[in-house]
């Protein structure tokens, strides 16, 4: 089983950035095809949303429209290690934000949070106006 533990989180004025990390141990990154790590988050009141997701590979990323041209995720396979690069922050990005795995999930329903097999325990960004 993967241990995933998310770092970086903080508060941030409108417009700054913040670059969350995920550090993966317990197994390396899967070399299925399929496999890929994400980040959701979820606001108080809301429900969990996807943000990001990379291909083991790191060929193929995939964001969700509200997030897209400001935020930027990427691996380090040598240090197991997930990142979402987030620019011109909003206060609607405030929100605990989720690292998890999945071993097998398609492009289409890539942002379906029931197809991660392993999930950190957060880490709160908030946005201050």
């Amino acid at each position: 089983q993967v241990q995933l533990v998310e770092s970086g989180g903080g508060l941030v004025q409108a417009g700054g950035s913040l670059r969350l990390s995920c550090a993966a141990s317990g197994r390396m990154f899967s070399r299925y095809s399929r496999s890929a790590m994400g980040w959701f988050r979820q606001a108080p009141g809301k429900e969990r949303e996807f943000v990001a997701a990379i291909r083991s590979s790191g060929v193929s990323t995939y964001y969700a429209d509200s997030v897209k041209g400001r935020f930027t995720i990427s691996r380090d396979i040598a240090k197991t290690t997930v990142y979402l690069q987030m620019n011109s922050l909003k206060p609607e990005d405030t929100a605990v934000y989720y690292c998890a795995a999945a071993d097998n999930v398609r492009s289409e329903t890539i942002e379906r949070r029931s197809l991660y097999d392993s999930w950190g325990q957060g880490t709160q960004v908030t946005v201050s106006s």
